[in-house]
C-alpha cells in the first residue's frame, strides 16, 4: 500500500537529536498513513546504531539507508527520494528545527491546492546570523540564475509530489542542487509560512566551504550565466585596454603627459592576466564537472538498506 506521505531525513552526526525527532514523527496521525526514510550520510558517531534500534521498535514503516561515506545534504536527500514510496515526500533537517507537525501542514497545503512542490518559509528564523545571511544571499542569486518566480523563497524544508521526487531522483550528476532540479521539472509551486524551532543540539554543519560549494553548484550546474559574464568582462577589459592605449599614445605624441614605463606596463599586465586567470578558472570549473560526470563519479554509494514494516 502506498503511504500518503514519506518523511525523508538526511542524517549527519545526529545522535543527539534523532530519537526524539523519530518518536514525534511516529506519533503523527495522517490519513492514508506515513513512512520514514532515514539516510545516514557517513556519520561516524552513534547515528547508524540508533537508526537500527529505531528500526527494531518501529511503529510505522521505516527505511534506513546507510551511505558508504559523506556525500552532502543534497545527495542524501536524493537517496531518500529514491527509496520513498509516498504519494508526497517531505524532507526535513535532522536538528529538530523543522517540526514534523509543520511538515504535515506543507503536505496538506500541497494536496489541497494540487501543487507539485511547497516550500516552507519562516516568519522568524532561529538560525545563526551567518546561516541567515547565506540563505538570503542564495535566494538572491537564484532569483538571477534559476528560472523561478522572482522573489519566491527557496528553503531546505519542502514537500514534493511523488512525480517530482521521481524525476529529480533520476539525476545522476555528482553535484546535485535539489531546488534547481525541481525548477527544471515544474513551475507549479507554492509556499507556506511555518514555524522554525530552535536547534535541539549541536551546531549547524553549514560552513563557508559548504555554502561556496552550494553557490558553485547553483551557478555552474544550472546556468551559463557565469560564462556570459566572463565574455562581457573580457569585452569590457578589452575596450578599457584599447581606450588606455589611445590615451597613452595621445599623451606620448603630444608631450602632454609623463613618461610611461615599467610601472604602468606591469600594472596593465597584472590586471589583464588576473582577469584571464579568473575566466580560465571558471571555464575549468565547467570542464572539470563535465569530466567528473562523464567519468561517472558517484553521486552517492549506498552501503546497506534496512526496512521495517
Amino acid at each position: 500500500m502506498t503511504p500518503a506521505l514519506s518523511f525523508v531525513i538526511p542524517l549527519y552526526y545526529s545522535a543527539d537529536t534523532l530519537v526524539p525527532l523519530v518518536k514525534e514523527i511516529e506519533g503523527l496521525t495522517i490519513d492514508g498513513g506515513h513512512e520514514l526514510v532515514l539516510v545516514n550520510d557517513g556519520s561516524r558517531d552513534a547515528t547508524a546504531g540508533l537508526c537500527r534500534e529505531l528500526l527494531r521498535d518501529a511503529r510505522i514503516p521505516m527505511i534506513f539507508v546507510n551511505h558508504a561515506r559523506n556525500y552532502g545534504e543534497h545527495n542524501a536527500v536524493l537517496t531518500g527520494y529514491r527509496h520513498a514510496r509516498g504519494a508526497y515526500v517531505v524532507n526535513l533537517d535532522d536538528d529538530g528545527q523543522n517540526p514534523p507537525a509543520e511538515a504535515v501542514k506543507l503536505w496538506a497545503h500541497a494536496r489541497r491546492e494540487g501543487l507539485d512542490a511547497v516550500y516552507g518559509h519562516y516568519g522568524q528564523k532561529e538560525h545563526s546570523a551567518f546561516r541567515n545571511f547565506g540563505s538570503w544571499l542564495t535566494n538572491r542569486l537564484t532569483d538571477w540564475v534559476l528560472d523561478k518566480p522572482e522573489g519566491f523563497y527557496l528553503s531546505s524544508f519542502r514537500c514534493v509530489s511523488a512525480f517530482v521526487a521521481k524525476e529529480v531522483a533520476a539525476h545522476e550528476g555528482p553535484y546535485p542542487y535539489i531546488d534547481g532540479l525541481i525548477l527544471q521539472v515544474t513551475q507549479n509551486l507554492g509556499a507556506l509560512e511555518v514555524r522554525h524551532a530552535e536547534r535541539a543540539a549541536g551546531q549547524s554543519g553549514y560552513t563557508l566551504r559548504r555554502l561556496l560549494r552550494l553557490w558553485l553548484s547553483t551557478f555552474v550546474n544550472f546556468s551559463v550565466m557565469p560564462l556570459r559574464l566572463a565574455t562581457l568582462l573580457g569585452l569590457v577589459m578589452a575596450a578599457a585596454g584599447l581606450l588606455g592605449l589611445g590615451v597613452i599614445f595621445y599623451l606620448r605624441y603630444t608631450d602632454k603627459g609623463p613618461d610611461y614605463g615599467w610601472g604602468s606596463l606591469m600594472g596593465a599586465l597584472l590586471v589583464f592576466s588576473g582577469t584571464q586567470l579568473v575566466v580560465l578558472g571558471l571555464i575549468g570549473e565547467y570542464v572539470g564537472r563535465m569530466f567528473l560526470t562523464v567519468n561517472r563519479r558517484p553521486q552517492s554509494v549506498v552501503r546497506s538498506v534496512e526496512r521495517a514494516g
